[in-house]
C-alpha cells in the first residue's frame, strides 16, 4: 500500500520516493511484523487461555510432553496476521510473486486452522486426516504451478528450467515439460509444508529454522532480481548481480524480500513467547502455512534443490518419519525409538532446553 501511495503522491512530495527501494520496504516490513507480534502476543495468549484453546498431546508421545497439555496453541494465527498485514503495507501488490506466495500461505493456514480446531474440539491429536490434508495441499499447489508453467499467468512465469546448487546457473540447467515441472514444483511445496509441520514438536524447534531459512531466501531473492546501475564516464553501466554470482536470474523476484522480512519479524516476535518453556504453540495453522511459504518461495526463485540444504532440519525430520514408517511396514521393526527424530532423542533422555 505504501508503494502505491508513494507513486500517487511523490510528484507532490519527493521524499516518498524512498518507498521505491526494496531495501527500505524490507526493513519497514520486518519492523512492522516484529512490533505486531511482540505487542499483541500477550493479549492473544490471554484470549486463547480464556477460550481454553490448549495443546492436545499424543498419548504415545514422550512423557516430558504431558506437562505441555493445555498450553495455548493456534498461535500461528497472529503470526500469519502479522505477515499479511506487513506485506500488504510494505509489499508491491502488483507483483505476481507476492500473490503466488500469499495464496498457498493463506490456503494452508486455513487447512491448519481446521486441523487444530478438530483436535481441540474432539480432544484428540488426529484432526484432519492425512489424505484430506494432502488432497487440499496438492490441489492448491498443483493448480498454481500448472497455471504458472503452462503459460496462463504469462510467459515470464512459465520458465520450466531446473537449476542445481553449486553450478553455473548461466550455463547449467535442465528444461522439463511444463506438466512435469509443475508436478515437481507442487511436490516441493507440499513436501516442505509437511516437513515444517513435522518439525514443530519442541519449543522453538520449527520457528528457529524458519527464521534462518527466510533470511537466506530473502538475500537470494534480492540478489537474483536486482540490477544495479553505475555512472561510468557519463554512461550508465548495468551490473547484473545474478549473472555475476552465477545464480538463477528471476526478474522481479526481489519483491519477495518484504514478504520474507515479515516472516522473519513475526517469527522473532513469536519465538520470544515460544522459546522454552513455551507460553504458546503455533499449531498446524502456523506450521503448514509457513512451510507452504518456504516451499513456494523456493519454487519461484528456482531454488528447489537448494532449499533441501537450506531447510536441512525440516528435510531430516521428514525423512526420519518416512524411514520409520517404511521400515515398520516392510520389516515390522522401527529404526528410531520414535519419529520424528527429535522425539527419538527425547526418548533417549536428551532434555529439551
Amino acid at each position: 500500500m505504501f508503494l502505491w501511495l508513494s507513486e500517487v503522491l511523490r510528484a507532490d512530495f519527493g521524499p516518498l520516493n524512498v518507498f521505491r527501494y526494496v531495501t527500505f520496504r524490507t526493513v519497514g516490513s520486518m519492523g512492522t511484523a516484529l512490533l505486531i507480534a511482540l505487542l499483541l502476543y500477550p493479549w492473544f495468549i490471554r484470549r486463547l487461555q480464556a477460550r481454553q484453546i490448549g495443546q492436545v498431546v499424543r498419548d504415545d508421545g514422550p512423557e516430558s510432553h504431558f506437562s505441555k497439555a493445555g498450553t495455548p496453541t493456534m498461535g500461528g494465527v497472529l503470526l500469519l496476521v502479522a505477515i499479511f498485514m506487513s506485506t500488504m503495507l510494505w509489499g508491491d501488490l502488483n507483483s505476481p510473486f507476492v500473490w503466488l506466495t500469499l495464496i498457498p500461505t493463506a490456503a494452508y493456514g486455513v487447512l491448519g486452522f481446521m486441523d487444530d480446531y478438530l483436535k481441540i474440539r474432539y480432544r484428540n491429536s488426529k484432526g484432519v486426516s492425512a489424505r484430506q490434508k494432502l488432497a487440499v495441499q496438492f490441489g492448491v499447489a498443483g493448480t498454481l504451478c500448472a497455471l504458472m508453467y503452462n503459460g496462463t499467468f504469462g510467459p515470464e512465469l512459465a520458465d520450466t528450467r531446473m537449476f542445481f546448487p553449486f553450478t553455473d546457473a548461466t550455463a547449467v540447467w535442465l528444461t522439463l515439460p511444463w506438466w512435469l515441472y509443475a508436478g515437481f514444483s507442487a511436490f516441493a511445496v507440499v513436501g516442505m509444508s509437511n516437513a515444517v509441520n513435522l518439525t514443530d514438536g519442541l519449543d522453538g524447534l520449527a520457528i528457529g529454522p524458519v527464521i534462518t531459512a527466510s533470511a537466506t531466501f530473502l538475500l537470494l531473492c534480492y540478489l537474483a532480481g536486482s540490477t544495479f546501475g553505475f555512472d561510468v564516464g557519463g554512461e550508465v553501466q548495468k551490473f547484473d548481480v545474478a549473472a555475476y554470482l552465477l545464480i538463477p536470474k528471476v526478474a522481479g523476484i526481489q519483491e519477495l524480500a518484504p514478504l520474507l522480512a515479515a516472516v522473519i519479524g513475526s517469527g522473532v516476535g513469536f519465538l520470544w513467547y515460544n522459546t522454552y518453556p513455551a507460553q504458546v504453540f503455533m499449531g498446524d495453522v502456523g506450521a503448514l502455512a509457513l512451510g507452504g511459504t518456504y516451499g513456494m518461495v523456493a519454487v519461484l526463485s528456482k531454488n528447489e534443490w537448494l532449499s533441501v540444504i537450506i531447510g536441512g532440519i525440516f528435510v531430516l525430520e521428514a525423512v526420519s518419519v518416512v524411514t520409520q514408517t517404511t521400515s515398520y511396514k516392510l520389516t515390522g521393526k522401527r529404526v528410531f525409538r520414535m519419529a520424528p527424530i527429535h522425539h527419538h532423542f527425547e526418548k533417549k533422555g536428551w532434555p529439551e532446553p
